[in-house]
């Protein structure tokens, strides 16, 4: 076991902090020299051969980080990850151990001082761990008494509709059915999961419009379509494979369309290390039409096109006569667009939205991409509909090469949902569990994340459970979020590794360690192997190739369901030893109540998985209550930025995955050693009063919100992006998004539309006020390597 880390640990300390100009490409040897650093300093040579070779293979396990899609079984790569997979994979799999005797040597306010970055790189939790009422450290405790201190706890509430059930990405498919199904035995609804975040906004969206919340495509549809529009998302750093899959497309002819407020490297050119060009050639060109928005001016831009496209009759009649219904009333919304309005909304030139417009009509296959840069908006759902009103329009649904990808950012995020992870399921899901297990579901909605943070607030809410994540740094409102949480009677986390929702806790609070994607799952019925499903609906099997990090670790499906039986006893008969023993028995039960999973442990264990269907992509068939495909007319909002502000986006940095913090390098971006930066236009910098380089506090009011939010002691620097519109990291960032700015429609947090001002840094920057932990950065020397625009002409 190690004691000494894998890495010298960089705790909050930015005095290195160095920004330069950006990398003009994504991936290419850099990438590869940094994956590998990383896999055998926390792994080491044997571990790292272990875990590449098995990665993303179709007999091995699935990468923990994003959901793109596999290729079929024969046409995958050796090395079928890339560097942030990697990176995410050697996190899981290091050497390193936050063993009992680390807990006792550590207070948990000594550990609450510490950095986001700093926690992680304390290693796997090796044991169960508790802290009691009064408690000011972490303490081993056993499994049994672990679990029956949570079905006390669970009994002795008035009402379950008093505690919340959080649900992280990177749970499997067997682990999300039966703690959906726990829940729902106990009594409540209350189900929220990182989806009420990132893609909820999607969800509501595309079933209202297609009759289903998920992509209308498959990765062959990528390969072979004539016009990929890229939306609102970074791939280079959020979902990096999705970069060969564009290389391929460009290959065979395609034309992209990329649209981000940031001219990010990885929308430019992909230098891919897998062959020659990428190697010791430029790479590959991406995007031929890159349109740099301004924030929230995407609603704006898709009916500015779709006006142009009814505009030039390019409109696929004979699709939307059969299938679609409202589209008379959105060509006449969407004609009467003024274009000075959508001009100062979007920061674009008529011409180039023309440009793009023009692309669209003369595509007869076009995939239309998107990410939170989307999703994030106030009016996100209007946003997304619209962009389905195009695919509508141009009779993308159901149509080979072309359709809707909304590009989901965790592994299994989107399989949590279709096991019946969501505080809205729909009814018929309830009833098909009502008819498997005899049991009378609750049937009123539950708490979505942001309303579960409201009632812990507010008292009605006393217990939390998170099956993974980090709940405390993933939430907006990070102050809010954390006198939320320390509210409560108990906090429970399922956990890998140390982070900061372990030290914003509860009264009484449990650490429970779980197993790893990247280990074995032995239960008494023997090796055991889980599902996922990725964003283009295909569901795979995978197998860790680990032995676990301790030998006290549990699987999450042998936690969950141990926490069923001590709370549940044998109320409505459910057997959750079989389940726990062998996960047929899971998936048997999946095979009945899932909608698009029969006979899915056939299906599952054929090499590389199963396609789910999906009506509107397999038949042209909606379900919608007109049983068509729904055009959405939406009135078109400008978000109202007083002088003096800017509109901010929360981001993340090319060294992170979600709340994760791999290192201080963001090298597409030309920052180094330090997190702790605010991206700006040349002018906006100027006009405000400053210079390259100062260090400002970033400050939030919301509406009717007496509460000033402040996250201090961000440098400036002078970047690619449109006037008013500024970007910084989160989870430094979260602090600054209003609880109640949230998404019509879906209430997601509206993390792209921050309105903020900038003031000169105050005094005392050490202690971050807003987060109660010690402030991520400590940089007292500013230097700036290189002059020139961050983007040479």
């Amino acid at each position: 076991m190690r004691t000494t880390k894998s890495e010298p640990v960089d705790d909050g300390d930015e005095s290195g902090l160095t920004i330069s100009t950006p990398q003009e490409h994504a991936a290419g040897p850099t990438a590869v020299a940094v994956s590998m650093k990383r896999a055998l300093g926390h792994m080491g040579p044997v571990r790292t051969a272990r875990t590449l070779r098995a990665l993303n293979q179709a007999e091995g396990f699935d990468c923990v980080s994003c959901a793109w899609p596999d290729p079929d079984p024969g046409h995958r790569h050796t090395a079928e990850f890339c560097e942030n997979g990697v990176k995410a994979v050697a996190e899981e799999a290091t050497k390193d151990r936050a063993t009992p005797e680390f807990f006792a040597a550590h207070s948990i306010a000594d550990l609450d001082a510490h950095s986001e970055m700093w926690l992680g790189q304390q290693g796997r939790i090796t044991h169960p761990m508790v802290k009691r009422p009064g408690g000011t450290h972490y303490e081993p405790i056993g499994w049994d008494e672990a679990f029956t201190m949570i079905g006390d706890e669970l009994r002795s509430l008035a009402s379950p509709d008093e505690a919340t059930f959080y649900t992280s990405g990177r749970a499997s498919n067997e682990a999300a059915f039966v703690y959906q199904l726990f829940v729902r035995a106990y009594g409540t609804n209350n189900l929220p999961d990182c989806s009420n975040m990132c893609h909820e906004s999607t969800s509501i969206a595309l079933q209202e419009s297609i009759g289903i919340g998920k992509a209308s495509v498959t990765l062959q549809d990528v390969h072979d379509a004539e016009l990929i529009v890229l939306a609102g998302q970074n791939p280079g750093t959020n979902h990096p494979r999705m970069l060969t899959a564009l290389e391929t497309a460009k290959r065979n002819g395609a034309k992209i369309i990329s649209i981000n407020p940031l001219r990010e490297a990885g929308l430019v050119r992909f230098k891919n290390p897998q062959n020659v060009r990428g190697v010791v050639g430029r790479g590959t060109d991406l995007s031929d039409l890159h349109l740099p928005i301004r924030l929230n001016g995407d609603l704006a831009l898709f009916q500015a096109i779709g006006s142009l496209l009814v505009e030039w009759d390019a409109v696929d009649h004979d699709f939307v006569e059969r299938y679609t219904t409202g589209y008379e009333e959105w060509r006449r919304h969407v004609g009467a667009v003024d274009r000075d309005v959508v001009t100062a909304a979007t920061g674009l030139s008529w011409e180039q939205i023309t440009e793009a417009a023009r692309m669209l009509r003369d595509s007869g296959r076009t995939v239309f991409c998107w990410a939170m840069g989307l999703t994030q908006h106030r009016n996100a759902v209007a946003t997304i509909k619209e962009v389905v009103n195009l695919a509508f329009a141009q009779g993308s649904i159901g149509r080979p090469g072309a359709g809707l990808l909304p590009v989901r950012g965790h592994s299994n995020v989107q399989g949590d949902r279709t096991m019946g992870i969501w505080e809205r399921v729909p009814q018929s899901f309830l009833v098909a569990l009502q008819r498997e297990f005899g049991f009378d579901p609750p049937r009123e909605d539950g708490l979505d994340t942001v309303d579960s943070i409201r009632a812990m607030r507010d008292g009605t809410v006393r217990f939390f459970l998170g099956l993974g994540g980090n709940f405390a740094q993933a939430t907006p409102d990070t102050d809010v979020t954390a006198r939320a949480l320390r509210r409560t009677r108990m906090t429970v986390q399922i956990s890998t590794k140390l982070n900061r929702s372990h030290l914003v806790c509860g009264r009484t609070a449990l650490i429970l360690p779980t197993l790893g994607r990247t280990e074995k799952d032995v239960q008494a019925g023997g090796p055991q192997a889980v599902t996922v499903e990725d964003s283009t609906c295909s569901v795979h099997a995978s197998r860790g190739p680990l032995d676990p990090a301790s030998p006290h670790l549990r699987s999450e499906v042998s936690i969950l369901t141990s926490i069923a039986e001590t709370t549940l006893g044998d109320r409505y008969g459910i057997d959750w030893r079989a389940m726990r023993e062998d996960y047929r028995h899971i998936r048997r039960h999946i095979a009945r109540v899932v909608p698009g999973c029969e006979s899915y442990e056939v299906n599952v264990r054929r090499p590389g998985g199963y396609l789910m269907p999906h009506p509107p992509r397999d038949s042209r068939t909606f379900d919608t209550p007109s049983g068509r495909g729904e055009f959405a007319v939406s009135p078109l909002e400008v978000l109202q930025v007083p002088p003096g502000h800017l509109v901010l986006q929360t981001l993340r940095s090319h060294d992170q995955f979600n709340t994760t913090i791999y290192g201080l390098s963001d090298r597409y971006r030309g920052v180094e050693g330090g997190r702790r930066v605010i991206f700006l236009h040349r002018e906006d910098i100027t006009a405000l009063g400053f210079r390259d380089g100062d260090r400002v506090d970033i400050v939030t009011r919301w509406d009717g919100d007496e509460h000033v939010r402040r996250a201090p002691g961000f440098r400036i620097v002078e970047y690619d992006t449109p006037r008013g519109s500024a970007a910084a990291y989160y989870p430094e960032t979260n602090p600054l998004v209003p609880l109640d700015s949230t998404a019509l429609g879906s209430n997601q947090p509206a993390s792209k539309s921050v309105v903020v001002t900038l003031e000169r840094e105050s005094s005392g920057r050490a202690a971050d006020s807003t987060s109660g932990t010690q402030d991520d950065t400590g940089a007292d020397q500013w230097h700036k390597r290189d002059p020139e625009p961050v983007y040479p002409s």
